[in-house]
């Protein structure tokens, strides 16, 4: 079991060495209601937490099953290294109805953490689409549909099963779980999610799962979704077909419910969930400096910017940073009138021409834009 782990980290960290490329958006983007999970990460200096709260009944079936349960199941990601690494974790907590079916039918209930998982994915490919917008020339052309929008997205997870679950929930031991997780954008309102997991490798409960998701957005706000799952375990085979709505109520905050068939073996039921999902974000976008052949340069204004908000302290820090609701720069009107100079006069006094002047501090943009122009004039001196 710790050979086979081992294998599956080494295997991950090597694929985990490529080039970057932004994964972050503008507005959240959650997996639920569904169960199925995005290769795309949140993005650096964002910390988002999903919640679903369910309730699911299923018919008693003969010796002993589990016909009720409900609880949460919570879920933290970030990308805290790499625009393409999401870091991510899972926890459910939920108290459950298990009844024996004999001659008679008795039950009692358990209620505990029944999973927790901490897991990894990375993107290992994003396709690039045609921009039409650039094409005049032909009409047929520009509005011709771009078949790079049926090459899906792909990405790796990676994941461990913890043993810090209920007495009730235990396994066999801590286990590893494997994903890969694709994404066609068929259209930009359109996608269609593909997962196929072997969850609780090298144990007893070992099973094999796959999840279909097609998401329409109707609107700025607005989403629904349809969902099959299959889960294939030693003894029996499950299945779910699902549907739900999403509400964006502003660009950091999604509010979304589902309903589910459920298949268990021999039992029916039902499954609902109601959730919400919300992100802390402290996203800095990053720039880069390119000479006159479009090469990157190096040790730059610009890049040493770079390194200091993707450092380690600074995006701990932007946790608790507040967010600037005015992202515009605005100018400062030269123009000042008599009754705030005179203000600001009485306010030194006399004896304030003498005293020392409180200097400003400097900000980020200001120091950037002041070590490209010290930059700029070393580099004229040079072709002097």
């Amino acid at each position: 079991m710790k050979k086979l782990f081992l294998q599956l980290s080494i295997t991950f960290i090597i694929l985990v060495n490529h080039s970057l490329q932004a994964q972050y958006t503008d507005i959240i983007n959650s997996n639920k209601p569904g169960f199925s999970e995005s290769p795309y990460s949140v993005g650096t200096g964002v910390y988002q937490f999903e919640s679903n709260f369910f309730f699911k009944n299923t018919s008693v079936e003969p010796l002993f099953s589990r016909p009720q349960a409900y609880g949460a199941d919570l879920l933290f990601r970030t990308g805290f290294f790499l625009e393409k690494l999401e870091l991510n974790a899972q926890v459910t907590y939920q108290k459950d109805k298990v009844a024996f079916k004999n001659i008679f039918t008795s039950h009692y209930f358990t209620s505990g953490f029944s999973k927790f998982t901490i897991g990894a994915k990375y993107l290992l490919f994003q396709p690039e689409y045609t921009d039409k917008t650039k094409e005049i020339r032909s009409w047929r052309r520009r509005n011709a549909y771009d078949k790079k929008r049926l090459i899906p997205s792909v990405a790796l997870y990676l994941g461990v099963n913890t043993d810090v679950v209920s007495k009730d929930y235990k396994a066999e031991s801590v286990s590893p779980k494997l994903g890969l997780l694709l994404q066609q954008n068929l259209t930009d309102e359109f996608n269609i999610i593909y997962n196929v997991y072997y969850d609780k490798m090298g144990t007893d409960f070992s099973e094999f799962s796959y999840i279909i998701t097609a998401t329409q957005n109707f609107n700025y706000n607005w989403s629904g979704f349809l969902e099959h799952q299959a889960t294939y375990l030693n003894d029996q085979n499950n299945l779910n077909l699902g549907a739900g709505l999403a509400y964006l109520f502003h660009q950091d905050l999604q509010i979304n419910t589902s309903a589910r068939y459920l298949k268990e073996g021999k039992s029916q039921g039902f499954y609902a969930g109601l959730g919400i999902s919300y992100r802390i974000d402290a996203h800095h976008d990053a720039y880069t400096d390119l000479d006159e052949n479009g090469k990157q340069l190096k040790s730059t204004p610009i890049s040493r910017y770079n390194k200091k908000q993707n450092s380690f302290f600074n995006r701990i820090f932007n946790i608790f940073k507040k967010k600037d609701k005015e992202k515009t720069i605005k100018k400062r009107s030269r123009k000042r009138s008599r009754e705030s100079a005179s203000k600001k006069e009485k306010k030194g006094g006399f004896l304030g021409i003498f005293g020392k002047k409180k200097k400003k501090e400097e900000t980020e943009i200001e120091k950037l834009e002041r070590e490209i122009k010290e930059l700029e004039k070393e580099v004229e001196k040079e072709d002097d």
